[in-house]
């Protein structure tokens, strides 16, 4: 059922919308400035913050703000008078838009892991709704960051239009006339663990994209923590490590055949990606029903004789769909998604190539590491280093191409925010390593 827009277009009546602060400036973030400036009557762009301050000017310019409408802005009482104008704030400072109390929500894009862990905090800190379009830290760090959200007040959600909330606001709409879903998936035009940023380079260049964001996608890592978000969003689990990952070049209906229906069940549920089916890219759901009255009527509305029936939705438009979001916390406290419980699975390490000792693990989507989905409960027993906060360890000792790395491994880096709040949600949920576990 969609509300959203007419409860915006109350707003807009009313003169009381919904007040965004984004966090970024790249891309996506360009993207959603326009989007909001322009097409989403009962919403505001409040402020843009940035390290670069020209990035985040750049972010109004082009959704057709004049330089006269844009404050740059050091404090929050100097971010609330120019909210309170009418004006367009861009700071360097997340924290000031965090604190501003013209600010109902914010819109975290960064991508960065320990700077969109920090914000996120900070924005709860002050009683702020999060939008985390940011898979990464949901994916490292989403149960704790749901705790401490619960405890203030308010919401942290992953975004409409990525694949997780896509696959969330379907998996609600198959449950809800009746259905057990028992399969969340995602369609990939591209999976090639040996892709690289010197690779990807051609095809960032050409979207205005950051080569090493691309190669994250074709390595596997960023839809490893995509169904890492919905399983914990869910409950499900992964098949195996690194999820089936069937190559798929038919109608993405035909998969209903393709899985074990009481494997599934046995599993309770999983997540996985097929490779290339049609119509793509896209989000699908596998699900059975166990009335036979039902079951007739359902292969008379032409989804099949089952017992897996397919729904399907066949584009995921990202920068279009994130102010919906902030719409639903802010109006509805409703998030599009987020997860129930502790980690269901994490995302893992792997050597792309053979790793020396002495080395130190460059970035997602980089040269030396990928990630893979797995079971939260193995991750913790083996003692696995999550690809999240594998950047900037030092290697203690040399690892094979294709190997999973694991704490014993590495030497992290002192004093980071992810760590602390890895350690915290390990011990609330249960999942400490093995040589944390108490007696």
């Amino acid at each position: 059922m969609i509300i959203v827009d007419s409860a915006l277009r109350r707003r807009a009546a009313e003169g009381k919308p919904v007040r965004v602060a984004m966090i970024g400036a790249g891309f996506q973030a360009r993207g959603i400035a326009n989007q909001i400036v322009n097409f989403v009557p009962g919403m505001r762009l409040v402020g843009i913050a940035n390290r670069t301050l020209s990035s985040a000017r750049r972010c109004y310019a082009e959704a057709g703000l004049t330089e006269d409408a844009i404050v740059e802005a050091q404090t929050r009482d100097q971010a609330d008078k120019a909210i309170l104008d009418g004006r367009a704030v861009i700071t360097e400072d997340p924290c000031v838009l965090c604190a501003a109390d013209g600010v109902d929500v914010i819109i975290e894009v960064t991508g960065a892991i320990e700077h969109g862990a920090r914000v996120t905090l900070e924005a709860i800190a002050n009683g702020k709704h999060v939008v985390l379009m940011n898979a990464e830290v949901d994916g490292a760090v989403g149960p704790i960051l749901k705790v401490r959200a619960d405890r203030a007040g308010v919401i942290v959600s992953g975004c409409d239009g990525d694949q997780p909330a896509v696959q969330m606001n379907l998996y609600r709409f198959v449950r809800s006339i009746g259905l057990t879903p028992l399969l969340c998936g995602n369609v990939k035009g591209l999976q090639d663990v040996n892709r690289t940023p010197t690779t990807q380079k051609a095809f960032a260049e050409k979207w205005g994209q950051d080569p090493y964001m691309v190669t994250s996608f074709a390595d596997g890592t960023k839809i490893s923590f995509e169904q890492a978000i919905v399983a914990n969003a869910t409950g499900m689990r992964v098949a195996r490590r690194g999820m089936l990952g069937y190559d798929h070049s038919g109608h993405i209906d035909e998969l209903t055949t393709r899985y074990d229906i009481d494997e599934l069940r046995e599993l309770g549920g999983i997540v996985d990606y097929v490779v290339g089916a049609k119509p793509g890219p896209g989000v699908f759901v596998l699900a059975t029903h166990d009335d036979p009255k039902q079951r007739q009527y359902l292969n008379l509305y032409k989804l099949g004789e089952g017992p897996l029936y397919n729904f399907y939705t066949p584009y995921h438009l990202c920068h279009f769909e994130a102010p919906l979001t902030a719409a639903r916390v802010a109006l509805f406290a409703d998030a599009a998604i987020a997860p129930i419980a502790g980690p269901k699975v994490e995302v893992v390490t792997i050597a792309k190539r053979d790793l020396a000792g002495g080395e130190m693990i460059d970035r997602l989507g980089g040269y030396m590491t990928y990630g893979e989905a797995e079971n939260a409960e193995v991750c913790a027993a083996e003692d696995l280093l999550p690809v999240a906060v594998a950047e900037g360890c030092r290697l203690l000792r040399s690892v094979a191409k294709g190997a999973s790395i694991t704490y014993a491994d590495v030497e992290l880096p002192p004093g980071r925010l992810i760590d602390r709040l890895r350690d915290e949600q390990a011990k609330l949920f249960g999942l400490e390593r093995p040589a944390r576990r108490l007696p």
